[in-house]
């Protein structure tokens, strides 16, 4: 059975996050394509993954028998994550700029699944794995804007997924999400509502596309 591994990071619920409307766009039409799949579902907003710490990080370059109890606990933690990546057949992350970046509670995740001589390094285990990233952002960063050289989300995801991970990454942007709510933004809701269906028309597309890649 095909397994979607589908991760939310925003702080909104629902229809008030675009990342989680755009990415519930996209496992509808993967679930209508693989009814009788797998979805692993982890929302880090609600129910956050623990960050990165001493303990976590040590045990992964330790052997099981030199690790102490602590090592053990943390490390247990990171591993359950790193087996639901490596069983995806496709990744599907919610990533919303906050700040310029990724929340922190998806790096969180990240720093938890990356891990040298598994994940990283000559031969990642979840290597080759398709995965889309939904990077909503409340302004516009496109080449050409002023804010241009401010989008730490994508360059930081490429590096990190596709560079780092080996995963085959496409991202899908959703962008000026405030100009509904922002009276200076209020003359660019036809380019935000233009951007939102472009997104949840290319989510869809996607996401049947990798269903019938799978399929073949």
């Amino acid at each position: 059975m095909a397994t979607l591994l589908h991760i939310d990071s925003s702080v909104f619920s629902g229809e008030a996050s675009s990342s989680r409307a755009v990415t519930a766009a996209f496992r509808k039409a993967w679930e209508g394509r693989h009814p009788e799949g797998v979805v692993i579902y982890r929302d880090v907003a609600a129910d956050p993954v623990p960050h990165i710490t001493a303990d976590a990080w040590s045990a992964g370059y330790a052997a099981p028998s030199e690790r102490t109890a602590q090592q053990s606990a943390a490390f247990a933690a990171r591993v359950t994550l790193i087996e639901e990546l490596e069983r995806a057949d496709v990744v599907l992350i919610g990533a919303p700029m906050y700040n310029f970046s990724i929340p922190s509670t998806l790096k969180a995740w990240v720093d938890s699944v990356l891990l040298l001589g598994r994940t990283a390094g000559e031969a990642p285990s979840a290597q080759g794995t398709p995965a889309v990233v939904v990077a909503s952002r409340g302004g516009s960063y496109a080449p050409g804007t002023p804010r241009e050289g401010y989008d730490f989300v994508q360059n930081y995801l490429e590096a990190v997924l596709k560079d780092t991970l080996g995963l085959q990454l496409d991202h899908i942007v959703p962008e000026l999400t405030m100009a509904p709510r922002s009276a200076a933004m209020s003359e660019l809701i036809p380019l935000y509502e233009a951007s939102r269906e472009r997104a949840f028309e290319a989510a869809v597309a996607k996401a049947e596309e990798l269903a019938e890649r799978l399929a073949a």
